[in-house]
């Protein structure tokens, strides 16, 4: 979706974007201040938990309460049910489940159950970038949502081909939506460095990728088996090898499908009108 001017883009009676970017750039923020002036506002990582991981999600939690004798026996007896509480601000089920690899000991997976929690989360990524088009409609039919912004998962970059104009999702999602990349700086990729060693959390890594950064950190620490690697350990430092390696793919996502606008300039927006301008003047300068 492209407009010829940035008064073209204000003056279209219903509008649809999608912002995406890496992880604490104003992703989310954007999709609120949106929903608050009547967007309908579409969480990818909310639709990953809710309808195609939310069954992995609920079973992992089900054979943990099969570990208790007291749990059993109420789950054998129908006499319990268990289902995950994943709201747009608490993703916490789908980080728990996809866990960490390394150490059991220390609260780690098995490497290759790892491998397989990361492509179910992959399938589920493209599934809900590709489900775009269809929430746009129910937007409008049941909702009356002339508006709709997709707040993208951090892992966008990562479940698409930035260099190929019929990319599946790609090519879905931006014929849909205008999509506006929120453009970090290594000063925001030093913060959330910090914040994640605070609280380490899992994340989504392309296979190959993964395989590569787990055997050089495995080298690097001098670790010989899976289960010798520290999980925040690995955790810690593959974040920030995900971030370096991410930030050129958002930009070739922007360069080929759509407009970029910067964090910092986000970050001084506090309602819908000045997003809208903001992206207005990057029409007119890109354009």
């Amino acid at each position: 979706m492209r407009f010829p001017s940035g008064s073209a883009f204000l003056a279209a009676p219903a509008k649809a974007v999608t912002v995406f970017g890496m992880s604490g750039v104003g992703k989310t923020r954007i999709g609120r201040l949106l929903r608050e002036a009547q967007w309908f506002h579409y969480s990818v990582d909310y639709r990953i938990a809710t309808r195609y991981m939310e069954n992995y999600i609920v079973d992992n939690v089900k054979r943990e309460a099969m570990k208790n004798p007291v749990l059993r026996g109420l789950l054998l007896s129908d006499s319990i049910y268990i289902r995950s509480n994943v709201t747009f601000a608490n993703l916490e089920p789908l980080s728990v489940y996809l866990g960490k690899p390394g150490n059991p000991a220390k609260g780690g997976l098995p490497f290759e159950e790892y491998r397989r929690r990361q492509n179910q989360h992959r399938r589920a990524e493209i599934r809900s970038m590709l489900d775009v088009p269809e929430f746009i409609e129910k937007a409008q039919d049941i909702y009356g949502y002339n508006n709709f912004v997709a707040d993208a998962s951090g892992s966008l970059c990562e479940v698409v081909d930035p260099d190929n104009p019929a990319d599946a999702v790609l090519k879905t999602v931006s014929e849909a939506t205008l999509m506006i990349y929120v453009r970090g700086t290594e000063a925001h990729a030093r913060m959330l460095t910090e914040r994640f060693k605070a609280a380490p959390k899992p994340m989504y890594y392309q296979d190959a990728f993964l395989l590569r950064k787990w055997a050089e950190y495995k080298t690097l620490t001098g670790c010989v088996r899976d289960d010798d690697v520290d999980p925040d350990g690995f955790a810690i430092w593959g974040f920030e090898q995900l971030l370096h390696h991410r930030m050129p793919l958002y930009q070739r996502i922007a360069d080929n499908f759509g407009y970029v606008v910067e964090a910092d300039d986000v970050a001084g927006i506090g309602k819908a009108d000045e997003f809208l301008a903001l992206v207005a003047e990057t029409i007119d300068r890109q354009a």
